[in-house]
Formats: C-alpha cells, structure tokens, sequence
C-alpha cells in the first residue's frame, strides 16, 4: 500500500502554515487509499518544547485529522520519535562510510563564512575552497583531539525530478547545495540525513511539504539512492505569508492552532479559511474536514505563495466578514488576486 506522511518539529505550536500542509499531505493519503502515518522530529534537544511534542497531534486531531501509525498509536516502523532512532542514524552513517562517501569537517560556521565571505548568519554552500581549507587544518586539529562534523561528499551531478506542485525541477546539487552534513561536531544528527533515512526505513511514498524545503529535495534524493533506496514522490506546497510579507513562525503565538482553539475559533473556520488559500473554494467559509477531503484537488493549489491580510485574520476570529475575492497570490513579490 502506498505511504504518505506528515512531519511535525515539535519546536511550538503549529501556526496555520503548518496545518495547511498537514491538510493536504492527509488529503492526499486519504484520497487514494494510502497508510498515513505521523513522525515527530525532535532531534535538536534545546529546540524541542517536550509539551508540544503530543501537543502538536491534539492540535491535528482538533482539526479532524487522522493517521494510521505515530508515536500515539504506535506501528510497525516505531518508534516514531526521531529522538527515539538514533540507534538508526548510527547504522546509516556506517553504510555511507564503507562506500566511502563520507569526509571528517573541521571548520567552525565562522571558518566557512570566512572562507565563502559570508555574512553573518548566511549559509555558505560548502564547495572546493571549503574542502581545500579543510583539507589544510584537519590534520593538526585531529592530532589536537578535535571532534570534527561528518558531511557527504557529493559528485558533479545534476538531480532531476518532477514535483507535484512546482513541476520539473533540476539542480546542480554539489555546486547549489554543497556538501551536506550529516552529523554535527556537537553529536547531533543532521536534519537532512535523519528525514532521508526515516523516510526510507518507513517506505514513505510521498512527501508533502513546504515549499521553502524544496532547495533541500535533490540532496535527500541523493542519501536516499547513496542508502540503496528510490527517493519518494515530493509535493512542495507554496508557503502561506502573513499581512507583513513574511513567512509564518510558530513564535508568533496568535497565529498558532493551539492559541485559536483556546480563544474559541471553530476548527472548520480554521479549515475554510485554509481551503480558501488552497482554490478549494472561491471565498472564505466554514467548512468541515469531511467536505475537505471531498474537495481536495491538487491541481487548483496555487503555484506561489499566498499572503493573508488582516481581513482575513479579522475573519477568522470573528470580528469581520469574509474577505472579498481571491486570496492574494505573491509572484517575484508582486501580488495579485488569484
């Protein structure tokens, strides 16, 4: 039986961008009769608040949502708390290794913007001037004792697919993206590794997401075929914008399903405003989970980020009627009504 999944980072509460892709990787299983099942990534210890760890399912439930397998209801790939699997990251890694694929890093982030002429903050695509340096001081801090991060080594190659939503994509994956880490000099497990290998281990079909992890796709293709798998199918939903332009946190409370249950907001007006911005129908109204499903149609999602103004917001606290029109597409940061 097809797989499809959803992934919550239990590092707060889920805000309405979050549902809204939670909405359409559920509607997707549902529709054509596959096993869904729910992960919780929770590898970054300081970043994980151990409340919403459940707390993130109860607001999914709230919203009427279901799943065959997860760490409230166990199955046959648990656990699934990632947590809980690092015994797995372990044999991973090793395979990667006795191909070869693996080098030892030890330069600190600042090192790299160095190298890159960075700025702070920015993530420099780790390339051939990163290896050479590298390549200089690795064996002094080895001698030293230094702990060093582990990263893939990827080839000159270009990672083609087609993505359910964004279409064809191609990248140049060691030029674009650089050479991944896979664990971090601290212990910790890399993001991009642990998803590809649970995504393998648990035989996901299909990976619905954000459309802001759709830059990470060809290397988690890449670990996936390195691990002996077939990488899954990937839909990247466009990211959902709040009034000021920018994408929704989960640190902004109000925006939170957790803070709009508790203030009384209906779920179905959560989900009705959510299928709005999806094409599932042509204004914001209530609408239940079952009529959800009945509607979905991934072809009517929008190709670029919607924004919602404070109309829209006003609408779903109850303060204000529906928003006229469409919702406001955002294309090169120009916006225009869908």
């Amino acid at each position: 039986m097809p797989r499809g999944r959803y992934a919550p980072s239990p590092s707060g509460w889920q805000h309405l961008g979050n549902a809204r892709t939670a909405l359409v990787a559920w509607a997707r299983a549902r529709q054509d009769g596959s096993s869904f099942l729910l992960r919780v990534e929770d590898l970054d210890g300081p970043r994980t608040v151990e409340e919403a760890v459940l707390g993130n399912l109860e607001e999914l439930r709230w919203l009427g949502l279901d799943w065959d397998e997860g760490p409230d209801v166990g199955g046959r790939f648990a656990p699934y708390r990632q947590s809980l699997r690092l015994d797995r990251y372990g044999e991973a890694l090793a395979n990667l290794e006795a191909q070869g694929g693996t080098f030892a890093c030890y330069l600190s982030r600042k090192e790299l913007r160095d190298v890159a002429s960075a700025p702070h903050g920015a993530t420099p695509v780790y390339g051939p001037n990163e290896r050479a340096e590298n390549a200089r001081v690795a064996g002094q801090r080895e001698r030293e004792g230094r702990v060093p991060a582990v990263r893939l080594a990827l080839r000159d190659e270009v990672v083609a697919w087609r993505d359910g939503i964004a279409g064809e994509q191609r990248v140049e994956v060691a030029r674009v993206m650089g050479d991944p880490v896979l664990r971090r000099a601290d212990g910790v497990w890399a993001y991009q590794f642990a998803v590809s290998v649970d995504d393998l281990a648990m035989e996901v079909a299909e990976v619905v997401r954000g459309g802001d992890l759709l830059a990470s796709t060809a290397v988690q293709m890449v670990l996936i075929e390195r691990l002996g798998g077939t990488p899954p199918r990937y839909l990247h939903v466009p990211v959902l914008l709040g009034p000021d332009g920018e994408r929704l946190a989960k640190r902004r409370g109000d925006e939170t399903l957790r803070a709009m249950r508790l203030a009384g907001v209906p779920a179905e007006r959560v989900i009705g405003l959510l299928a709005w911005t999806l094409g599932l129908q042509a204004e914001a109204a209530e609408m239940a989970i079952g009529a959800f499903l009945d509607r979905f149609d991934v072809q009517r999602i929008p190709r670029h980020p919607v924004r919602l103004d404070v109309d829209a917001y006003a609408w779903l606290q109850g303060t204000a009627g529906p928003p006229e029109g469409a919702p406001h597409v955002v294309v090169d940061s120009v916006e225009r009504a869908r």
